[in-house]
């Protein structure tokens, strides 16, 4: 005879909700919530930067383009009316054409790369700080160490209990000898 435990509704609710603020307080979830806020905002800082501050004089010692422009026509297809003639709006000839659009991956690339290098920096900035620690450590345990070791020098071993009794098989041999 199997026994049905019924949990209520409330009981589940109040399990799930314990789980997830134990889920939520650890700390590394908290630290990636902070990071990807931090990242978003980071990331509409360099895009702002690429966008505003870097590409417009570069567009300007290109002759004036705008990155977001630049394309390459890849096809050219001329717009017919139902009766299969080409369209023409005010004298101009309508054209669907397809284009690559590069102008607008040179901005992303631009920016990846801002992106990745702030993050070099970051890095390397951390672990050489980390690696002056570590040998602040090091040099610290170090000297600590030593001061230990002129307030206490070290006792020597004791000998080995063979070495022990050789050794006083031989004095007493060199007593005898006297």
């Amino acid at each position: 005879m199997s026994k049905q435990i019924k949990i209520s509704k409330e009981q589940r609710k109040k399990g799930f909700l314990s789980g997830f603020k134990n889920f939520i307080m650890r700390g590394n979830v908290i630290d990636m919530a902070v990071g990807v806020i931090v990242g978003g905002a980071f990331g509409k800082i360099v895009t702002s930067l690429v966008n505003d501050i870097i590409l417009p004089p570069i567009g300007v010692l290109l002759g004036g383009v705008e990155f977001r422009d630049l394309q390459a026509l890849i096809h050219q297809k001329p717009v017919l009316d139902d009766n299969g003639a080409q369209v023409v709006i005010d004298g101009i000839a309508q054209f669907n054409n397809v284009y690559i659009r590069y102008g607008n991956l040179i901005q992303i690339i631009l920016e990846f790369l801002i992106i990745a290098f702030s993050i070099y920096i970051i890095l390397y900035i951390f672990i050489k700080r980390k690696e002056q620690e570590q040998k602040f450590i090091a040099e610290e345990k170090a000297r600590l160490e030593k001061l230990e070791a002129e307030k206490n020098p070290p006792k020597p071993a004791p000998k080995p209990e063979d070495i022990q009794l050789l050794i006083e098989i031989r004095d007493l041999l060199k007593k005898n000898e006297k």
